[in-house]
């Protein structure tokens, strides 16, 4: 009988340091930073869905301008062709990424400047459609990013935090890496008025 009472004592303290450990928890925020990226790769999908019909749209106005829609297709090849499981989110893969998304977002600032020597194009229903979606998704892209670096901090403080590091470290509770500025965004922007 004292055995038996040692032993559901025994199980119940252990059953009350796996629930009050923190691995609970830390699923959790490893969840909500899995479904955030998968918010961020939604939107970065939105932008790359809508640039064939931005691209076509302005190949029918200004069809010799052939090298930067080529350079935009290319890019957004590149940057759709990269994927990152969002279970195991490295820094090296999250950079990997956010150079090719950068990459095209280069070229994309590229075609619209290209647009406003075209008056045609510019005073095109479709184009300012699209730009207009385009711009929206860029600023769905800056929230959802955000959003990520949020939930990627709540999950990294708890797990580094006494003494949830202990279950951190013996479940394999590893920090995430964050979104960045790129790194051109602390360079002085350069006019050219020169055209």
């Amino acid at each position: 009988m004292f055995k038996t009472t040692i032993n559901i004592l025994g199980l119940l303290a252990v059953l009350f340091l796996f629930n009050s450990c923190g691995y609970n928890s830390m699923v959790e925020l490893d969840e909500s930073v899995d479904s955030q990226w998968a918010q961020v790769e939604n939107v970065y999908q939105r932008r790359a869905d809508l640039i064939p019909n931005l691209v076509a749209t302005v190949k029918g106005a200004a069809n010799f301008e052939k090298e930067t829609i080529t350079a935009v297709m290319d890019a957004r090849a590149r940057a759709t062709s990269i994927t990152i499981d969002p279970t195991n989110i490295t820094p090296d893969a999250l950079q990997k990424f956010q150079e090719a998304q950068d990459g095209l977002s280069s070229s994309l600032g590229r075609l619209m400047m290209v647009s406003e020597r075209y008056p045609d194009l510019k005073s095109n229903a479709n184009f300012r459609d699209l730009q207009s979606q385009l711009e929206g998704t860029e600023n769905r892209i800056t929230v959802e990013r955000k959003k990520f670096n949020d939930v990627t901090k709540n999950y990294n403080s708890y797990i580094r935090k006494f003494p949830s590091n202990v279950t951190a470290g013996m479940f394999s509770f590893d920090k995430k890496p964050y979104f960045e500025a790129e790194k051109t965004a602390s360079e002085p922007v350069k006019v050219d008025f020169g055209k």
